[in-house]
């Protein structure tokens, strides 16, 4: 008995309809799943996005790529790698004082024949030690005195400036506080333990009310290293959260530390390098328009919606978006790790050729490295663009790796940018480093205590980060910087010699 061209018709579209269903369901489920893993990763998993070249390759039956020169270790970028390790061979700075301990025999006369016995020689060898901190009461005596032969009365010198006024710290523990949370990741309540361990009590509010005032005295020199880095022509960007908390609502409200660098070592350029933080209550996408209103140049900036809403809204083309290529491979390396994708594995390794060429021209001039660029990245970006395009046909729609190579080809344009101008990079791990170390000082702050609290960290962080990144001790050239200008030594006229690329010679650099 056959089933009837009616019958026959309502099974066929219903099959449809529940393959429909099932590929559906499929999809979500593997949604889903990435979800699971990137949580489960994120939680227990490490940090680090490393991944093998070689095994890549033979996981997709390939020739691995040949291993990097001996002396061209592979740098630890966004294109992955291992960095060298780092060994002390012996050698400690200099600056460092030399306590001398003299180990000799019992007695100099020789064991044969009880003759003395003369040096010819010595060794030497050196260990690292410490002294532990400690504090110290610093005691200003200022003598009165008064002539014995007329009355006009007391004489006396004039109390010195403090950056605290009628208070106890000195410029030298302020900058110590400073360093220890802003560079340290040391919050003010561990910091008034280690204090009351040495036997000196203070409240955690009195150690902010000394931030406050020594940021006050900073800010001058804040401004101007912000002015910098706006009046640069490449400027990277990106945000971090910081909480903040609502006095008296016991509760904290969603702020945000935005960040600003500039560094042009990579193609040997001559601009100081420096990092500049600014914080705002919120997120919103005005903010950094509002921060670097004045800027023109290239903003190299990860996919969020406030940067491009700044590049459109100046209509003149003042400001141009050079995106992250580092963020899109952070995507398909996500994919991967869960799902061992051949296509995200095929996409990790064509972005780490890119990174691979970047590895060799770092630290030429910008010429160089736009002629390596044109003549071998960019039939590598021309190849790849047209591989994503492909795979889009042969992916459902919903998938993470249909989702990611739409990201990628949604930002092209500022993707590409680095291929027409030598002095960009690749990504914007140049500003990520600097987030980092506020990251690991708010986890354990836990939040700022108010909207100040806030402006006072990227007082604090702008000058702890910029000391560092031109290898100061960020804390002896913080004590130099409030002694001079507590005590009126340096004007807004010539504020700019206390910069950290402007070292004083009493600001030695940092091991």
């Amino acid at each position: 008995m056959t089933t009837p061209p009616d019958e026959r018709g309502a099974e066929t579209e219903e099959v449809l309809l529940l393959r429909a269903a099932l590929a559906a369901a499929e999809a979500r489920i593997a949604h889903l799943e990435s979800m699971l893993h990137a949580a489960n990763r994120a939680r227990f998993g490490a940090s680090t996005e490393r991944v093998d070249p070689g095994q890549l390759a033979l996981s997709l039956g390939r020739e691995p790529p040949p291993p990097p020169p001996a002396n061209d270790a592979p740098r630890r970028e966004g294109g992955g790698g291992r960095a060298p390790a780092r060994r002390n061979r012996g050698s400690l700075p200099p600056h460092l004082e030399r306590v001398e301990r003299f180990v000799d025999l019992p007695s100099r006369a020789c064991p044969c024949c009880g003759r003395d016995m003369h040096q010819v020689g010595e060794d030497r060898s050196e260990r690292l030690d410490v002294v532990p901190a400690r504090l110290r009461v610093l005691v200003t005596i200022r003598p009165r005195l008064a002539c014995r032969g007329c009355a006009r009365g007391v004489h006396q010198a004039p109390a010195p400036e403090h950056a605290v006024a009628r208070g106890l710290p000195t410029e030298a523990l302020l900058a110590h506080v400073l360093v220890a949370k802003y560079g340290d990741g040391l919050p003010l309540y561990r910091q008034a333990g280690i204090l009351r361990r040495s036997g000196v009590t203070l409240d955690r509010s009195t150690l902010c009310d000394w931030v406050g005032a020594a940021c006050w005295w900073l800010r001058p020199l804040y401004e101007r290293v912000l002015a910098h880095v706006r009046g640069q022509a490449r400027v990277f960007a990106d945000d971090t959260p910081l909480p903040t908390l609502e006095r008296g609502l016991g509760r904290t409200r969603k702020g945000a530390l935005w960040a600003y660098a500039v560094d042009d070592r990579p193609w040997a350029g001559r601009a100081p390098p420096a990092v500049a933080y600014v914080y705002a209550p919120d997120r919103k996408g005005e903010r950094p328009a509002a921060h670097l209103r004045g800027f023109r140049g290239t903003l190299q900036v990860d996919g969020y919606d406030g940067f491009k809403a700044m590049g459109r809204e100046r209509r003149d083309g003042s400001v141009a978006l050079a995106f992250c290529w580092a963020h899109l491979r952070r995507r398909f390396f996500e994919v991967h790790a869960g799902t061992k994708s051949p296509v995200a594995a095929e996409a990790l390794l064509r972005i780490g050729e890119f990174y691979a060429i970047e590895r060799e021209i770092r630290g030429r001039p910008a010429e160089e490295r736009l002629a390596a660029r044109r003549e071998r990245s960019a039939p590598r970006i021309a190849a790849l663009e047209t591989w994503m395009r492909a795979q889009l046909d042969t992916l459902s729609r919903g998938s993470k790796l249909a989702e990611h190579i739409r990201y990628g080809l949604r930002h092209w344009s500022g993707l590409v940018r680095f291929l027409d101008d030598g002095t960009l990079e690749l990504d914007t791990n140049t500003v990520e480093r600097e987030i980092r170390p506020v990251a690991v000082t708010r986890k354990a702050a836990l939040f700022a205590g108010s909207e100040g609290g806030g402006a006072n960290w990227a007082v604090a962080t702008t000058l702890v980060r910029t000391a560092l990144m031109h290898g100061r001790d960020p804390e002896a050239w913080l004590t130099a910087v409030l002694e001079q200008v507590v005590r009126g030594e340096v004007r807004a006229t010539n504020l700019d010699t206390l910069l950290p690329w402007h070292p004083a010679p009493d600001m030695r650099a940092a091991a």
